[in-house]
């Protein structure tokens, strides 16, 4: 979630980092009493503390069922720090049982401004840990604090030999990138393309080969030289090794000397990815315990249910002068890392899964999301469906009785890490309505109220009055945006725009009821024609392309609907001629990369993939897999950023009950979760200190204190899931067969209660079809009440019609033809975009 500078005011720190041993350090000793020989003066601690001396060792019983780490603080104050200095900070702690601790240098008054932060974890025999660190200011009087608070139970830390002297050389951190072979580490599809890059001073181009899991050369070539790439400053030469298409494991690439991490060839790891990126989102449930049955190791007590500690979310009030009411606020997502949730970043999640459960209505190529092992499944729901109700009903829980949406609600202040959600003890706040979070419920809520219609007709009429309300609403408070200065505690998420917020919603209710009103606001939006595919991408801040995508690719009648489409696939070619151009295959290339770059590269390839439902061009289709080989390990980092997919990926997302890196007792994030990826602002002390003049690609840490380039969002596993699904319905990579068929579906007649449709299915193949199977889907609720000529099915909105005895077989160039009445369900009854037969697409 994104937080401003001011939050935790953080300095410009030079480097900082943790060694094997610290650098000489010539200056004088900065620590009075270190070594703890007969006195514990002048250290001190807080109130739920004592001192002891163990054997010249400082010690102190640390109490359980503290919340934060700073709940319990030993420290040392009026240490002198000069500007541009570097220091060597060492010190000998042991901790029974074992522990992580923070180790500070700081500002001792509000902000607190941290210049060396670590997380040492302790052991019972105990270790030495060394850090350099520079200052940026002069400060009188810097304070050493070791914040030792956040663990449910007891335990003894000690210390001794604590030492900080200047006159260190400073360490600058250096990535382990591995091999200079750059990978998608993963799995690329066996008749897909397949492309690396390596990094090399060479100029002229050299042999790459291809080895399988025995180390047996399989294929070979050349490589082609590309020269600098400004993203990561090196020099590089591309990979192409499609020719190569036998399926199998363990493979490695090997050029200038050089050797790959392993790799596969097959399409499994996306069946596996396509699950494990949904269940992402059952582990940041709020408002109620996650079962460790169906999520081994992330089983916790609810969070935020009104058990002491915790406040809970059932009867939050508003900030200080905001209202004067409570609101049942409970369920719902964690946004990201910490314990708020946020009504325009729960926006585009819940509106990215719902619309990849969509696409199963109306691509081609697309087969059902199932299988998440929530608690809902086995009933007659699809489960992404089950996934994102547990957030659309939260959003509809932040709406007010006039349709104005709360923004935002989360602590009122800041906590640390780790906190796991059943402890936190703070106080919940509502934050003022938005124009924004309205417009976001508007679009999703119409959105929910056609894919949840052949399920549950009173959730989705529920959902369509609050989208009529809010649109309403948003309409008579055009201009009510989130405060710039409303970030204590939680991220801003103000937008100065929200015209884009308006044109999504309005396409969703469009499509949705297929109403004048919501038609003509589209068409007069200056969105709706301009050239929103912007180099950066989408993201929760600019959704006009939502709208935009969801007219493209679910059926509608919207006047000069091919062209919405045309410009969709317009956005395509821009973003896949930035991938061709750039030498790691990435369709994102500007100049610094924004926070949560990775969404903004899977968002482009979302564009990429509806052009090729759209158009069925291969180009589109590649230009996705290519992309994703960025996300996967191919990459000037050496790796993947999507933790449990590659031999070396992200495990250390910033997170607050995440959190093994602090806390052995809990766990790393669960396997299919992104990390935001490189961001060139480096907000966060951990990646100023570590990464500051880093070139775009090298601009991340996996570091769980750096938030601002490795937190894991709802918004950004949403673009994941949708384009995991989308890979793994790709099974091999081979081409799409073309049609041999021809539809034509003519609806005759329609009245308030139903409709009358005809439906001629023509073979245009050169051989006959022996046995027919033609499959579509409703809109909505729509239903085959009555048929003729064909056996009807039906399940939710989609409809099976099969031939009959005397009808079964079409010869090339014949025609069957068979009709029905339909049940009409509330909103608009468009002319399905997607007719298979017998499982291959028909024109």
């Amino acid at each position: 979630m994104i937080r401003r500078l001011s939050i935790l005011a953080a300095a410009a720190l030079a480097a900082t980092c943790l060694t094997g041993a610290p650098a000489m350090a010539d200056g004088p000793e900065q620590i009075a009493n270190g070594t703890f020989d007969t006195t514990t003066e002048p250290w001190w601690h807080t109130g739920n503390l004592a001192f002891d001396l163990d054997g010249g060792r400082l010690c102190a019983d640390v109490p359980g069922g503290t919340a934060n780490p700073w709940d319990a603080i030993i420290g040392l104050n009026d240490i002198p720090l000069v500007k541009d200095e570097t220091y060597a900070f060492t010190f000998f702690a042991t901790a029974t049982p074992g522990k992580v601790a923070k180790a500070l240098i700081q500002l001792p008054v509000d902000p607190y401004t941290q210049y060396l932060s670590a997380n040492p974890e302790l052991s019972v025999s105990g270790n030495t840990y060394a850090y350099t660190f520079t200052s940026p200011v002069d400060l009188p009087n810097g304070q050493v604090a070791f914040q030792i608070g956040g663990s449910a139970e007891p335990w003894r830390f000690c210390l001794d030999d604590v030492s900080l002297k200047g006159g260190a050389e400073p360490d600058v951190y250096t990535p382990d990138t591995g091999p200079r072979v750059r990978v998608n580490q993963v799995a690329y599809l066996p008749k897909g393309p397949k492309n690396a890059t390596l990094v090399t001073e060479a100029v002229g181009a050299l042999p790459w080969q291809l080895k399988d899991a025995d180390g047996v050369t399989v294929s070979d070539g050349v490589t082609t030289p590309r020269g600098v790439d400004a993203s990561s400053g090196q020099n590089v030469h591309s990979i192409d090794f499609s020719a190569y298409r036998k399926a199998g494991e363990g493979y490695t690439l090997t050029a200038d000397g050089e050797t790959s991490r392993p790799f596969d060839i097959g399409g499994g790891a996306y069946q596996d990815l396509k699950l494990d990126a949904l269940q992402f989102y059952y582990t940041q449930r709020s408002g109620v315990a996650i079962d460790d049955a169906l999520r081994p190791g992330y089983g916790r007590p609810a969070g935020h249910a009104g058990v002491a500690p915790n406040q809970g979310d059932t009867a939050v009030p508003c900030q200080p002068g905001v209202c004067d009411y409570t609101l049942d606020v409970s369920g719902g997502w964690y946004d990201a890392g910490d314990h708020g949730k946020y009504v325009v970043n729960g926006g585009i999640s819940v509106a990215q899964l719902m619309s990849e459960f969509e696409r199963t209505k109306n691509a081609p190529s697309a087969t059902p999301v199932g299988g998440l092992n929530i608690p809902e499944s086995g009933d007659a729901v699809p489960d992404i469906l089950d996934e994102a109700r547990w957030e659309q009903e939260f959003l509809l829980k932040m709406q007010r009785q006039d349709g104005m949406t709360h923004h935002k609600i989360h602590d009122e202040n800041w906590t640390g890490l780790p906190l796991l959600p059943h402890l936190d003890p703070q106080k919940r706040e509502l934050h003022p309505v938005t124009t924004a979070a309205t417009l976001n419920l508007a679009a999703t809520a119409a959105q929910a109220a056609r894919v949840f219609a052949p399920y549950d007709a009173a959730f989705a009429a529920k959902n369509l009055a609050a989208a009529r309300k809010a649109w309403a609403a948003a309409k008579a408070h055009p201009d009510v945006l989130a405060s710039t200065s409303d970030g204590n505690g939680g991220g801003t998420y103000d937008d100065a725009d929200v015209s884009d917020e308006f044109y999504w919603a309005a396409a969703e209710l469009y499509i949705t009821t297929g109403e004048k009103e919501f038609k003509d606001f589209v068409l007069a939006s200056p969105h709706h024609t301009a050239d929103i595919w912007s180099e950066r991408g989408f993201d929760w801040g600019h959704v006009a392309q939502l709208g935009r995508l969801d007219l493209a690719t679910v059926p509608n009648d919207l006047p000069g609907r091919a062209a919405v489409r045309a410009s969709v696939v317009a956005g395509a070619d821009t973003y896949l001629a930035t991938l061709r151009q750039h030498p790691y295959g990435v369709p994102y290339n500007p100049p610094t990369y924004d926070w949560g770059s990775n969404n903004l590269v899977l968002n482009n390839m979302v564009v990429m993939a509806a052009a090729f439902d759209i158009t069925g061009t291969l180009k589109y289709r590649d230009g996705v897999l290519q992309g994703i080989d960025y996300i996967l390990g191919r990459n000037a980092l050496n790796q993947s950023y999507v933790t449990g997919y590659g031999e070396v990926a992200s495990k250390n997302q910033h997170s607050r009950w995440y959190a093994h890196a602090l806390n052995a007792d809990l766990p790393n994030p669960p396997v299919g979760t992104l990390s935001g990826g490189p961001n060139s602002s480096i907000q966060d002390p951990v990646a100023q200190a570590k990464l500051r003049g880093c070139k775009p690609q090298f601009c991340y840490i996996d570091d769980i204190e750096s938030w601002s380039t490795n937190e894991l969002t709802i918004n950004w596993n949403s673009p994941l899931s949708w384009i995991s699904a989308f890979v793994a319905d790709q099974g091999d990579g081979a081409a799409p067969a073309p049609p041999t068929c021809e539809v034509a579906y003519t609806v005759h007649g329609s009245w308030p209660q139903g409709f009358t449709t005809q439906v001629t299915i023509r073979n245009t193949g050169a051989k006959a079809i022996d046995g027919w199977s033609l499959t579509w889907s409703f809109l909505g609720a729509q239903k085959v009440a009555h048929g003729w000529s064909a056996d009807f099915t039906q399940q939710g909105a989609t409809v099976t019609a099969a031939g009959e005895s005397y009808n079964k077989k079409i010869r090339p160039g014949q025609s069957v033809t068979f009709g029905f009445n339909g049940t009409s369900a509330p909103g608009a009854n468009p002319t399905p975009d997607l007719f298979t037969l017998n499982g291959a697409a028909c024109a």
